[in-house]
C-alpha cells in the first residue's frame, strides 16, 4: 500500500477512533447536523414558528460537543476507571440539558426589546453560550497536555491546530468532490435538482470533518503511550520554516513600526484614529502572544530573540495604547469597542508581564486570564451588554444636568442652543443608548430618539452628527429575501370613495387622516415603529376603533408565494401589491408601492419594510 492510501487509511480510522474515544462529542455533533437538516427541510414560511426551538437545540448540543470533548480528556487522562467515564458522560448530558432549560426559559428576547415575528435566541444568551464554549475548548487544549512528562500546553495547541487545518483540508477536498458530483448529476441527469441537495452534503461534510477533527488526538487515556501523540505534536519542517523564518521576522518588522509609531507620536503628538490604533494593536497582541506560544520549543537564534524582546516591547507599545484608550473615553466615553479592547489590553498586558517572569511556564496562566475576561464578558453589572450602557446613561445625564435639562428625573427642551460639542456628545450617547437592546434605560429616555423629530422635540435642538474618525464596515451577515414594486398597472377603484396619502409621518412613525363620513369623522393611522416592525392600520369612527389590523397575515400570503432565498421578483403581479379589508362599518384597499422582507440567517435577524403607495376607503351606508 502506498504512502498516500496509508494517509486516507490513517485519516478515517481516526475518524473510527473518535466514535470510541468521545461519543458523546460525536452523538452531540450528529444531533446538531440533524437540528441543521431539519431547518435545511423546512423553508422559512414553515420554520417561523420552530426558530427557537431549533435555534436552542443547535446551541445545546454544540456547547454539548465541546464541553463533553474537555470533560471525557478530563476523565481519560486523570482517572480512566468505569465509573468516572460514567460520571464524565452524564456531566455532558447534564451540560446539554441544562444549557437547552435555560436557554428555552430565559434566552428569548426581551418582546418589549427586540420584538419579532420570529423569535431566536436573544444576543446574550447566545454570547453567554459562546463563552462558557470557548472556555471549555481552552480547557480541553490545557488538559491534552497532562501529563506534564509527555507534553506541554505548546505542544497541545499546536496539536490542536494541526488537527484543525488537517480535517479542514479533507473536508475541503471531500465538499468540492461530492458538490462536482452532484452537479454533474444536476447537469447531465436530473436539471430540477433541489438546491438543498447541496446544503445537505454541507451539513454531512462537515460532521465528517469535525470527526476528522476530533479523532486525529491520541489516545489520553492514564498510563498508556500513544505512539500517534508524538507524531500529532511535533511540528513538520515546514511549519517551522514558515513560522521561525518567516512570521518572526513580520512580527519584528512590525514591532520595529509600532514603536517608530510611538516615538513620532511623542515627539508630534499627532496620533492615529482610535479603531484603526485598537485593530492594530489587537492584532498585533494576539498574533504575539500565538506565536510566542508556537515557538516556544524553537531552538533558533531568532527565535530565542523574539522570545525575550516581544514582552517587553508589547509593554512598551500597549502603554501608547492605553494612552489612546484615555483620550478615546475622555471624548466619547465607553461604548462596546472600547469595552472589549479594555478586556484584551489587560490580557495582552497580564501575558507580557507573565512571558517575562515565567517564560514558557506563563501560558497556562494566560489562558486561565483569557477564561476569565470571556465569562466576566457576558455577565450581568461588568458584562459587555450592561457596563458600557451604563457608562453613557451617565455620560450623557452628566452633561444634560451641567446644561440645566436634566433635573429630579424630568428631561426638558434646551432653552437656548447648546455649543456644537455638547450637541454633538448628547446626540451620540443617546444614539448609542437607543440602538442598545435593554431594558436599564432612564424613565426620561424615549426610544424614538433615533428619530429625528422625536429627538428634536425631546432636547429643542437636531442631531448633530460628530465628524468619524473611522469608516467601519459591518459584517452584514448571510442575508436571503424577496424584494417587490408595484407593476405599472391600472387599479380598479370604482367601489371606493376616498382616496388618502399616509406618506407623512409624524410622532413616532404614524401617519394620520381624518375623512368626514355620513356617518361621522373616520381617522386612519397607519403606523410603522411597532415593536415587532410589521406596520398596523387602526381606523376609528368618533374615537371607535372599528379596524385594526396588522400586516401579519400579508406578509405571511407574500412569503408562501415567493420564499425568501428561493426567488427574488423585481416586480410583482397587482394582486401581490394590494390588500382588500372588509369591516361592517368601511371596505378599505392597500396599495403598496414597494414591500422588502430580508432575513439575516446568520444572525436571526428580520427586516420588513412595508411602503404604502395609498389607501382607498369605502363607507357603507345603512
Amino acid at each position: 500500500m502506498n504512502t498516500f492510501a496509508k494517509s486516507i487509511q490513517k485519516v478515517f480510522q481516526g475518524v473510527m477512533n473518535s466514535f470510541k474515544a468521545f461519543p458523546e462529542t460525536i452523538i452531540c455533533a450528529l444531533a446538531f447536523s440533524i437540528v441543521t437538516m431539519v431547518r435545511i427541510q423546512l423553508d422559512w414560511p414553515e420554520q417561523e414558528a420552530y426558530n427557537f426551538l431549533l435555534n436552542t437545540l443547535h446551541w445545546s448540543f454544540a456547547l454539548g460537543a465541546i464541553f463533553s470533548l474537555a470533560t471525557t480528556t478530563a476523565i481519560h487522562a486523570r482517572f480512566h476507571k468505569p465509573k468516572s467515564l460514567l460520571y464524565g458522560y452524564l456531566l455532558g448530558v447534564a451540560a446539554v440539558v441544562i444549557t437547552f432549560g435555560l436557554l428555552y426559559l430565559f434566552g428569548r428576547p426581551d418582546p418589549a426589546l427586540a420584538a419579532s415575528r420570529v423569535i431566536s435566541v436573544s444576543q446574550i444568551a447566545a454570547a453567554r453560550v459562546t463563552a462558557v464554549m470557548v472556555v471549555s475548548f481552552v480547557a480541553f487544549i490545557i488538559l491534552a497536555a497532562y501529563p506534564k512528562d509527555k507534553s506541554d500546553f505548546a505542544r497541545s495547541f499546536f496539536m490542536t491546530h494541526k488537527a484543525f487545518f488537517i480535517a479542514l483540508i479533507y473536508g475541503a477536498v471531500i465538499m468540492g468532490g461530492t458538490s462536482g458530483v452532484a452537479g454533474a448529476v444536476q447537469a447531465l441527469l436530473y436539471e430540477d435538482m433541489s438546491s438543498k441537495v447541496y446544503m445537505y452534503l454541507g451539513t454531512l461534510v462537515g460532521f465528517l470533518t469535525f470527526t476528522i477533527f476530533v479523532g486525529y488526538f491520541p489516545d489520553f487515556q492514564k498510563g498508556e503511550l500513544d505512539e500517534h501523540r508524538e507524531v500529532a505534536e511535533k511540528q513538520p519542517r515546514f511549519i517551522e520554516v514558515l513560522l521561525g523564518y518567516i512570521m518572526i521576522p513580520i512580527l519584528l518588522a512590525l514591532t520595529a513600526v509600532l514603536l517608530l509609531w510611538t516615538a513620532k507620536t511623542t515627539l508630534t503628538g499627532q496620533g492615529a484614529s482610535f479603531m484603526l490604533l485598537s485593530g492594530i494593536a489587537t492584532s498585533y497582541a494576539a498574533v504575539g502572544i500565538w506565536l510566542h506560544i508556537m515557538v516556544t520549543n524553537y531552538e533558533t537564534g531568532i527565535a530565542k530573540f523574539y522570545r525575550r524582546v516581544y514582552p517587553f516591547a508589547a509593554l512598551l507599545i500597549l502603554g501608547f495604547e492605553a494612552w489612546a484608550l484615555v483620550v478615546q473615553l475622555n471624548k466619547y466615553g465607553l461604548k462596546t469597542a472600547e469595552y472589549f479592547f479594555a478586556l484584551l489590553w489587560i490580557l495582552a498586558v497580564a501575558a507580557a508581564v507573565l512571558l517575562i517572569i515565567k517564560q514558557a511556564q506563563a501560558h497556562k496562566m494566560i489562558a486561565y486570564i483569557f477564561c476569565v475576561l470571556a465569562i466576566v464578558s457576558v455577565l450581568p453589572v461588568i458584562g459587555h451588554h450592561v457596563f458600557p450602557v451604563a457608562a453613557q446613561i451617565d455620560r450623557v445625564e452628566g452633561i444634560l444636568i451641567e446644561e440645566g435639562m436634566l433635573k429630579d428625573g424630568e428631561l426638558s427642551a434646551a432653552k437656548k442652543e447648546p455649543s456644537l460639542q455638547t450637541r454633538e456628545a448628547i446626540t451620540d450617547a443617546v444614539l448609542y443608548l437607543a440602538y442598545q437592546q435593554t431594558k436599564k434605560l432612564p424613565s426620561w429616555f424615549d426610544p424614538n430618539m433615533t428619530d429625528n423629530y422625536t429627538f428634536t422635540k425631546k432636547f429643542g435642538f437636531e442631531q448633530a452628527w460628530p465628524e468619524s474618525e473611522d469608516m467601519g464596515v459591518s459584517d452584514p451577515g448571510s442575508n436571503i429575501g424577496i424584494s417587490l414594486r408595484l407593476p405599472p398597472e391600472v387599479i380598479e377603484i370604482s367601489g371606493y370613495r376616498w382616496a388618502a396619502n399616509l406618506s407623512d409621518f409624524e410622532e413616532k412613525g404614524r401617519a394620520r387622516v381624518v375623512i368626514d363620513g355620513e356617518r361621522g369623522s373616520y381617522e386612519v393611522n397607519w403606523s410603522i415603529n411597532t415593536p415587532d416592525g410589521i406596520p398596523v392600520l387602526l381606523v376609528t369612527l368618533d374615537d371607535r376603533v372599528i379596524l385594526e389590523e396588522d400586516m401579519n397575515s400579508y406578509i405571511d400570503k407574500i412569503t408562501a408565494k415567493y420564499p425568501p432565498g428561493e426567488k427574488n421578483v423585481p416586480v410583482g403581479e397587482l394582486e401581490d401589491m394590494t390588500m382588500k379589508l372588509e369591516t361592517a362599518e368601511i371596505s378599505v384597499l392597500l396599495v403598496f408601492s414597494n414591500v422588502d422582507i430580508n432575513v439575516n440567517t446568520k444572525q436571526d435577524e428580520f427586516y420588513y419594510w412595508l411602503s404604502l403607495s395609498a389607501l382607498y376607503m369605502n363607507e357603507k351606508t345603512e
